[in-house]
């Protein structure tokens, strides 16, 4: 087995690979601006790092969300290209369950992301494998009530210290935690779902309501 997996639905730019046993390279890079220009170069940098060619490649893994419209599309849309190139299956997994996963964080928690217009991604997890809430978007301060006394990891968390006060790192995912619950999931006999993109709402870049429309004369 070797794993490829990737991640852009955080400002994280990540990627790593996963033999079955461990990471054997990887890759992140924060920037949220820059999503499609760093995701190849890092996919090229792991690789290299690892004395591998792309076509070693047996599944490709990328993190569906939640997330920003424009930066998820660029990780989803790499994966599936890359699987058909490939001919290898493509899997999608949470992306907060990937932060949950690196979570050092015992007993229940909640794993919250920046989802911008100030809101935040979230979900409840009784442990680093087990989320027990569907992904939501939320304002901090509405759920802020029912996750007091529980840690909350992530950059949601950091953002927001008033609703959240116990944040606890990572801040962003990394695919290395992707790829590892991946095959952990595999291993178990899981059947992983397919790279379907959890958006949650609409873009936040909108078609003009009142745009001119020029026709040939």
């Amino acid at each position: 087995m070797l794993l490829l997996a990737l991640d852009t639905a955080t400002p994280a730019v990540t990627v790593a690979l996963h033999d079955g046993t461990s990471v054997v390279a990887s890759s992140s890079q924060v920037d949220a601006r820059r999503h499609g220009e760093l995701l190849l170069p890092a996919v090229d940098r792991v690789l290299a790092e690892a004395g591998l060619r792309l076509d070693a490649v047996t599944g490709v893994v990328v993190g569906a969300g939640p997330g920003p419209y424009t930066g998820l599309r660029v990780g989803l849309m790499t994966a599936d290209t890359l699987g058909l190139a490939l001919g290898v299956p493509v899997h999608g997994l949470c992306t907060l369950d990937g932060l949950a996963y690196a979570a050092d964080v015992e007993g229940p928690f909640a794993v919250a992301t920046d989802a911008r217009r100030k809101e935040v991604y979230w979900a409840r997890y009784a442990d680093p494998r087990t989320r027990v809430s569907e992904p939501a978007v939320d304002r901090p301060a509405e759920i802020a009530a029912s996750l007091a006394g529980l840690p909350v990891v992530g950059a949601g968390a950091l953002l927001y210290p008033d609703a959240f006060p116990d944040a606890r790192p990572p801040e962003h995912v990394s695919a290395a935690a992707l790829a590892a619950l991946a095959v952990e999931r595999l291993a178990a006999g899981a059947e992983l779902p397919p790279p379907r993109p959890l958006y949650l709402r609409r873009p936040d870049a909108q078609v003009p309501k009142n745009y001119k429309v020029v026709t040939p004369k």
